[in-house]
Order: structure tokens, then sequence, then C-alpha cells
């Protein structure tokens, strides 16, 4: 057994057991660490969010087809890069699930030298990407602690109103206003109002 660490987990999904046998001997001996499944339902059983990977699947399967399970990745806003397996006749369809956002296709039949360094580019990416949705996951939690005032407080601060302001735009006290501030502070482990607004804006905060 090898010692040296896995590189990161590549999702296989064909319903021909052939192609998942070939792709998972090609990527093992890489190194990476390779999860087959016959259908895109089982992988969506399955499959793990939280986990830095990435996805080759088939374009054409019985049942739900790779198109159809892109469509379901990016309906739930999975940060998961993907490559399909296409043949010859498939190569316009998958130059459309391009524009959707595939990283590549691979024509069968397809070589190491293809496919390796297509895995290394989606797994590169994918630890970008998986870092910015735990992150995005992380403040939308924090987020969900607010009170719907707190919350209203919270979008006139980043509009840059002043407190007298925001009491007036909401027809409460200044003291209110002020202790509403110092609940989402607390809420959102902020200890300046820099924090705050890195926070609240997320992707969107101006970076210095």
């Amino acid at each position: 057994m090898s010692l040296i660490p896995k590189k990161g987990t590549v999702y296989v999904v064909d319903d021909d057991e052939a192609v998942r046998d070939s792709l998972q001997w090609m990527l093992e001996g890489k190194d990476y660490r390779v999860r087959c499944f016959d259908s895109a339902e089982s992988f969506l059983n399955r499959y793990d969010p939280r986990e830095v990977a990435c996805l080759i699947i088939d374009i054409r399967m019985s049942g739900m087809t790779g198109l159809e399970l892109q469509s379901r990745l990016i309906e739930t806003h999975s940060p998961l890069p993907l490559a399909f397996i296409t043949g010859h006749g498939d190569v316009p369809m998958a130059v459309d699930t391009m524009k959707k956002g595939a990283m590549d296709f691979i024509q069968k039949p397809f070589h190491e030298e293809q496919l390796v360094p297509l895995v290394e580019r989606m797994l590169e990416q994918a630890k970008g990407s998986f870092a910015e949705h735990q992150n995005s996951v992380a403040r939308d939690a924090l987020m969900a602690r607010l009170t719907l005032r707190e919350s209203q407080v919270l979008e006139r601060i980043v509009a840059g109103r002043l407190n007298k302001q925001i009491a007036d735009d909401l027809g409460i006290s200044i003291k209110t206003v002020e202790a509403h501030r110092a609940n989402i502070m607390e809420k959102l482990n902020a200890n300046t109002v820099a924090d705050l607004l890195k926070v609240a804006l997320g992707p969107n905060a101006v970076k210095a």
C-alpha cells in the first residue's frame, strides 16, 4: 500500500462497468482516491458535498443522464468540478455542457495523458471553490441567527446609515438601535465594523 497521501477524490459515474474499472485502475495508479457509481441516482445518494473532489460522468446513461445530473448539481449550487465522458457523436452535446460549467470532456477511448492533467486541474479548482463554499455555508449559518429586526438594522448599517437614521427608518429609539447593534456584533462574532461588513457582504466585501 502506498504511504503517499491521496491526492484527492475522483467520483466516476458510468453505467458501463468496464469503463468504471478502467478509470479506477488508471487513476488509483496515480494515487487518487476513486469512488465509482453505476448511476447518477446512486451517486447522489452517496455524494458528500463536504469532500474536496471532482466528478467524471458519462453523458449517456440509463435512468438519469449525465446532463440531468449536471443540472441537478447546478440547482443545488454544488462547487463540484466535473467533466464528461463522451462518444464521438456526443461532442456537440459535450460542448454545450461546458457552457453550463463543465471543465472539459473526454472522448472514448480516453488516454492517461489526457485524463490525468484534467483531473489535476479539476481538483486544483475544487480546493478553491470548496473553501469558498464552506465559507458561504458558515456565513449563512451566522446570518440565520439574526432576528428579523436585527437583519433590518444590519442592512442599514451596511448601507452606511447612522444610528439616528436607522432609528428614524424603523421607528425605534436610538438606544434600541444600539442594543440591536451590540446583539448583531455578538451573534456574527464581529469585534469591529470591518469584521461585521466582511460577514454581511461575504464575497462582495471590499478587500483592503
